[in-house]
């Protein structure tokens, strides 16, 4: 999925070129040298970043909190990012006009995006310090997120139509227009996110049959939970400062990977999931290059145009098949 990604486009390219370009050669045109290297190369890898990380942070929410609907924005650090880049861009108006050229940028949208993120972050592990019941937490996150989407939708009817197209194409998420640094750092956080998921491993086990019973197994159940949450914290919060809010992934694939392997050992999810949301991701932007044209298509409604049929479908052969 990953060569075909590279591969695929609405420049045809032999697969030949880019099997050269990225075993170290040069293609024989200069031009497809630099859309490999420079353009899809990069996305690509960008694609899978997410797609594991996304899953991996769907995975522990619904874990976590035993409960199939959660996934990676329900602890609110998506609304919080999109609440952030709200302001930057639909209350563009409110900030000093020295503040606006700077936020307004690429890289100014993803500071902003990574600080709404991040404060939403701090005000979880808060809550998570103070309430035991997990579901308080839960609560609290689907309370925050229906608080922010209020004020961006105060925000929204007060801007303008070019102020609010800038805004609808954020929220669409875009894998593309990342450079090297960019995905270097993306790459670092999705990395450290994972080594912590997986070193939570036996512990989600164990919260399989509840909080009681994890401690009962002798499982630091105030760490284990602080550990996950920040896990999914630096997941969801990075993908979604440099690829904005990409919906389905993190909700649908543990589903698709329960259903296919029928086990819930997290030592077996873990991997399965990780692997499913990095291809389904790649396929995801395969299709919405629309190879051979020159249209891209949104890869937020991509993922769910071809996502939620699929879970919809496994879940059917599941009945069936019983």
């Amino acid at each position: 999925m990953f060569f075909l990604d590279v591969s695929l486009g609405s420049i045809t390219i032999p697969f030949r070129e880019v099997y050269t370009s990225l075993t170290g050669g040069q293609a024989s045109k200069s031009t497809w040298e630099y859309i490999i290297i420079n353009y899809r190369l990069p996305k690509a890898i960008t694609a899978f970043l997410v797609g594991i990380g996304l899953s991996i942070s769907g995975l522990l929410m619904q874990t976590l909190f035993r409960n199939p609907l959660a996934g990676p924005d329900v602890l609110g650090l998506s609304s919080g990012s999109i609440l952030a880049v709200a302001i930057v861009i639909l209350g563009a108006g409110l900030l000093p006009s020295f503040l606006n050229s700077i936020l307004l940028s690429p890289y100014g949208l993803v500071l902003a995006s990574t600080l709404g993120s991040v404060s939403v972050l701090l005000l979880v592990l808060l809550v998570a310090q103070r309430l035991r019941n997990t579901m308080a937490i839960l609560i609290v996150g689907l309370m925050f997120g229906s608080f922010t989407s209020a004020i961006v939708g105060v925000l929204t009817y007060f801007s303008s139509a070019e102020q609010l197209q800038k805004f609808t194409f954020w929220s669409l998420g875009s894998l593309g227009n990342l450079s090297w640094t960019s995905i270097a750092v993306l790459a670092v956080c999705v990395g450290i996110g994972l080594l912590l998921s997986a070193s939570s491993i036996k512990p989600l086990n164990a919260l399989l049959l509840g909080e009681n019973y994890a401690k009962s197994m002798g499982l630091n159940y105030k760490k284990a939970r602080l550990t996950i949450i920040f896990a999914t914290s630096i997941l969801a919060g990075s993908i979604t400062a440099f690829a904005g809010p990409i919906a389905f992934i993190g909700l649908a694939v543990p589903h698709i990977a329960k259903l296919t392997f029928q086990t819930s050992n997290h030592a077996v999810l873990y991997w399965s999931t990780f692997f499913y949301g990095g291809i389904i991701m790649l396929f995801c932007d395969i299709a919405s290059q629309l190879p051979g044209l020159d249209t891209t298509l949104p890869i937020n409604a991509i993922t769910s145009i071809i996502g939620a049929p699929v879970v919809v479908y496994l879940l059917m052969r599941k009945i069936n098949f019983k």
